[in-house]
């Protein structure tokens, strides 16, 4: 692909732009602790990138808990801001990145499987949600990730060709999603997805401060803000 074919750049969120999935393996095991299992590594992978209803589903019958996913999860909301003014960090590289792509003209969006309470109170702690043109939660589509249509959403929304946007993802769901929709892949894997399948992706990046990531992006964009 050539640089000047990217247009827009959309970014998952959580263990991709903050180290969000630090956080919620705190939750996940506070939660299962609360019901005597634990939050195992295969049952975080499972999970990982998909929307809140099919991640506390998941949860539910892995252990055949009585809980509704609904309950689950405003539980696990709770927990999560509790644990965030602590936790949270953005991951090396994002400021830069961000501070690249607004000199160079170049759109950008967030596109999460997290609420939107979620999205706001992880983003207001940084004043962050200015910066980009446009968010996408869980709250806005019916198929979450790894289905397609919160990046064909977001390419709507931007005004260009799926392929001409490029997605940053750390997970497994992330990458499918944006592969299927027909965008740019480069993977980001962290300490918590780094054994997922990544086949899908054009480029698998050690962090978001990786020199390689710059090669693709273009100097500027005739589709800026």
């Amino acid at each position: 692909m050539s640089v000047s074919s990217i247009q827009a750049v959309a970014f998952d969120m959580d263990g991709l732009m903050f180290n969000t999935e630090d956080v919620y393996f705190q939750v996940g095991s506070r939660l299962m602790r609360r019901r005597g299992y634990e939050y195992t590594d295969e049952l975080r992978a499972a999970i990982m990138g998909t929307p809140p209803q099919k991640s506390f589903e998941t949860m539910i019958a892995w252990y055949d808990l009585p809980d509704t996913w609904e309950a689950m999860h405003q539980e696990s909301d709770d927990i999560f801001f509790e644990l965030l003014d602590e936790s949270l960090a953005p991951m090396p590289g994002l400021m830069s990145l961000l501070d690249y792509l607004e000199a160079h003209n170049i759109p950008k969006a967030i596109c999460t499987s997290s609420s939107r309470r979620v999205l706001e109170g992880v983003l207001k702690r940084f004043q962050l949600e200015p910066r980009f043109r446009f968010t996408i939660t869980a709250n806005e589509i019916t198929r979450g990730k790894p289905n397609p249509d919160i990046y064909l959403m977001a390419a709507e929304h931007f005004g260009v060709l799926p392929q001409n946007m490029l997605v940053l993802e750390d997970s497994e769901a992330g990458c499918r999603a944006g592969a299927s929709a027909g965008a740019f892949i480069v993977a980001v894997p962290g300490e918590h997805s780094r054994n997922m399948d990544f086949s899908s992706a054009k480029m698998i990046l050690e962090s978001l401060a990786d020199p390689r990531l710059y090669e693709v992006l273009p100097e500027t964009s005739v589709n800026g803000l």
